[in-house]
């Protein structure tokens, strides 16, 4: 069964959770997060990705660049100013963005449930990444964003949520791209419920942050120097049910066709795929939308009575990469491979039509979202899928519930 801990979040005051709140550091590339704390003194992105107040060409792994993030943690402690709770507490965290809304609990979970599979992983991390949060981790001795956890819903859970929003929150405001953030900090009697009630969830599921809750067991490798539960053997964390989790597909597009003109490549993939012409995003799972020279066409798998393939295998983003991307466009690792890249579904067809209209990119691939509950069933029995399979949204904001070491 889960572990749920109340912690003794620092945080801003509720007049300047909206100047310091910012995107989750891996959204963003050096140069958007830059322009995003131009003219924002506040914004964590000043700390989560501090090579943007660094010479432009900074290496954003440098011991320089960890060094800064500490120091800049400590001046937005002092000029936002961020505020410890007297108590320990939990939070109830509500992300609204336009019809949809989803509730969850914020709070710190065990690294030894991590450790064990009571929360479960369904993708790979890497070990530079890693390292990289990690250092971040260990100069701020603090987790600064949380990680985004699902878990089947639970009666129990769900309607303690709905009675703390009848409360005054601490935090409620919208943030630059319209998604609502609501958080209503606990009574100690809440806390102690929200912390029996997880006690009888069987299972978490970590939906977007595996290299942050990596990166938090490896820290607590460096810190862990006494017996009992310290605050380096938790992470922060928020929990929602996965009735409300929204998953948005993650597109691809290729920059080169690897030496095949625009004709040669259609016939190419006419080879694994039945082709005809399309609209985007596909409307049903087995259909990849392709957008080449102009025009989208929808792509359909042929029949291969060879090919046995399992719940990983048959996922579309899968049969993309074996039947096109590795064999046609000698991609063979998405991971690591410059001549791919990934567009949100968030950003819709036009994102992706822009792309490769404006010559970024030669074709474009608009994927079916992936369900919840087809990430649950593959984590549940040690599956892990592919890279960049999914997107969720909304995100949840660094720097409004710190967890300190």
């Amino acid at each position: 069964m889960a572990a749920l801990f109340p912690f003794r979040a620092l945080r801003p005051a509720p007049d300047t959770a909206p100047l310091v709140a910012a995107v989750p550091y891996d959204v963003v590339n050096t140069d958007e997060a830059r322009a995003l704390a131009v003219g924002k003194p506040l914004s964590f992105l000043h700390v989560s990705r501090a090579e943007i107040d660094l010479p432009a060409g900074t290496d954003p792994y440098s011991t320089a660049v960890y060094a800064a993030a500490a120091l800049r943690f400590r001046a937005l402690k002092r000029d936002a100013p961020l505020v410890r709770e007297e108590v320990a507490t939990l939070y109830v965290y509500r992300l609204r963005s336009g019809a949809h809304e989803q509730v969850g609990i914020a709070g710190c979970y065990a690294l030894d449930d991590y450790d064990s599979g009571v929360i479960k992983k369904h993708e790979h991390t890497r070990r530079d990444k890693e390292d990289d949060r990690t250092a971040h981790m260990l100069a701020l001795r603090a987790q600064t964003g949380p990680v985004f956890l699902t878990y089947r819903a639970s009666v129990d859970v769900d309607k303690l949520g709905s009675s703390a929003a009848a409360t005054a929150p601490l935090f409620d405001f919208d943030a630059e791209d319209g998604v609502r953030h609501t958080i209503w900090r606990l009574s100690p009697n809440d806390t102690r419920t929200y912390v029996e009630a997880f006690g009888r969830v069987p299972a978490l599921y970590i939906a977007d942050g595996h290299h942050r809750a990596a990166s938090a067991a490896r820290a607590r490798q460096e810190l862990r120097v006494a017996p009992g539960v310290l605050p380096c053997d938790v992470f922060l964390a928020v929990a929602f049910p996965d009735n409300q989790v929204h998953i948005l597909p993650y597109n691809r597009i290729v920059r080169d066709l690897n030496g095949l003109t625009n004709e040669g490549f259609l016939a190419a993939v006419k080879v694994p795929f039945d082709v005809s012409p399309g609209t985007s995003p596909p409307s049903r799972r087995g259909e990849v939308a392709m957008y080449l020279a102009g025009r989208w066409y929808t792509l359909r798998a042929r029949d291969d009575s060879n090919r046995r393939p399992d719940a990983i295998a048959s996922l579309d983003v899968s049969v993309l990469q074996s039947r096109l991307l590795d064999p046609v466009l000698a991609i063979h690792d998405v991971r690591t491979d410059p001549r791919v890249d990934f567009v949100d579904g968030g950003r819709g067809p036009e994102a992706l039509e822009q792309a490769v209209n404006q010559g970024k990119a030669a074709v474009a691939f608009s994927m079916f979202p992936v369900a919840v509950s087809e990430l649950m069933a593959m984590a549940d029995v040690g599956l892990i899928m592919p890279p960049k399979a999914t997107w969720f949204e909304p995100k949840l904001r660094d720097g409004l519930l710190i967890h300190e070491l």
